[in-house]
């Protein structure tokens, strides 16, 4: 029996009139997830229901125009005939140093990423750093000149910048903001809401490299190969595919959320549905066994140097091809398609045979990511 001091709810209640057996399960239920708070948690920066929660209530009605309402990665802006690309993005990172990238190159990269996915070319960067008091000045030089090299690499300036210390113990060691604009000179149009049915959904390479290398850092964890962060700049692997074909209809890098949380948002923008085969997203094993390990699910880990395609039938294949050719889409595949049926749902065939329903999730599986 329950204790006198505790008060049944009306599922609770049920249960128990149901007998001993059921009213074993009272322990058993799960708690609703909490969608009002008070105050800002972690799982508000996971980019998934909290953040979208938060943007819906908050920003968007303080700011509401016709370029933030499409909720795309980037402004598109026509100016005197050219349409250019404008994007801000910042970095909050844990650890700042990682294996194969840190925060400096994060920022550049991501900034540059975020443009390609409109089908700019970058052209130039602003950055803002916010130092913590404290902070090892040769740690800033190695980010600062990181920031160097990956700028070099994606033929972008940066321009103008600012910088501010806060006291010891009101930071992390060091945040970065960056603003990026970039020209786009393709006719295509590409934004989250132009998901087609029959479009295929093309991934250029293997999943969850560059959440998992941050978790390996951060619990000092030692895997038997190496799994370092995929972090590149993918906008030379989004001008070939343009090259191949204009029918390119959404592009977006499944950072924060992983792969599920960015194909969610896609088929909710373009109210159509997703129909994924598990057998074909590429996830390497020594990452699939890292997330046995930790309990986490690499759909939903972040990825810095992959992108999602949402491409018109007749053209996935050339687009598919001429990825291939390119150092950052070998390992490109086709891992689904855009249906009629469901609309706003992505369900996923498993290899079992059976079918998943892919949904955002709550809370943050992997904070201070990216």
């Amino acid at each position: 029996m329950n204790s006198p001091l505790r008060s049944l709810n009306p599922e609770e209640e049920k249960l128990e009139a149901e007998g001993p057996i059921r009213a074993d399960l009272l322990g058993a239920i799960c708690p609703v997830p909490i969608l009002e708070h008070k105050q800002i948690v972690l799982g508000h920066g996971s980019g998934g229901k909290l953040t979208s929660d938060l943007i819906q209530k908050f920003f968007l009605p303080a700011f509401s125009n016709e370029y933030l309402e499409r909720l795309d990665d980037q402004a598109v802006l026509e100016i005197n005939g050219s349409r250019l690309a404008f994007t801000t993005d910042g970095f909050v990172v844990t650890p700042i140093f990682f294996p194969g990238g840190d925060i400096g190159s994060l920022a550049i990269n991501g900034t540059v990423n975020d443009l390609a996915m409109s089908g700019a070319r970058p052209l130039y960067i602003a950055a803002a750093f916010i130092l913590e008091e404290g902070l090892a000045t040769e740690d800033l030089r190695r980010v600062v000149d990181s920031m160097r090299k990956a700028a070099q690499e994606a033929g972008v300036m940066l321009v103008t910048g600012d910088t501010k210390v806060v006291n010891r113990g009101k930071g992390d060691q060091i945040f970065i903001t960056t603003t990026g604009i970039g020209v786009i000179d393709s006719p295509s149009r590409i934004s989250a809401d132009r998901a087609q049915s029959g479009d295929a959904v093309i991934l250029s390479g293997y999943i969850g490299d560059h959440g998992i290398a941050i978790m390996s850092q951060r619990e000092n964890l030692e895997f038997e190969s190496n799994i370092e962060s995929d972090t590149v700049p993918l906008h030379g692997l989004v001008a070939a595919m343009l090259e191949a074909s204009p029918e390119i209809h959404v592009l977006r890098d499944p950072t924060r959320g992983g792969v599920a949380t960015t194909l969610n948002e896609i088929a909710a923008r373009s109210k159509a549905g997703i129909r994924l085969d598990e057998n074909e997203i590429p996830i390497r094993e020594s990452v699939k066994g890292a997330c046995e390990i930790l309990g986490l699910d690499p759909l939903y880990v972040a990825n810095e140097g992959k992108l999602l395609a949402f491409v018109g039938q007749k053209s996935a294949e050339p687009v598919l091809e001429r990825m291939r050719q390119h150092p950052l889409g070998r390992d490109a595949r086709i891992i689904g398609r855009v249906v009629a049926e469901h609309p706003g749902m992505v369900l996923m065939k498993t290899e079992i045979g059976g079918t998943r329903v892919l949904d955002v999730m709550f809370g943050e599986q992997l904070p201070r990511i990216c």
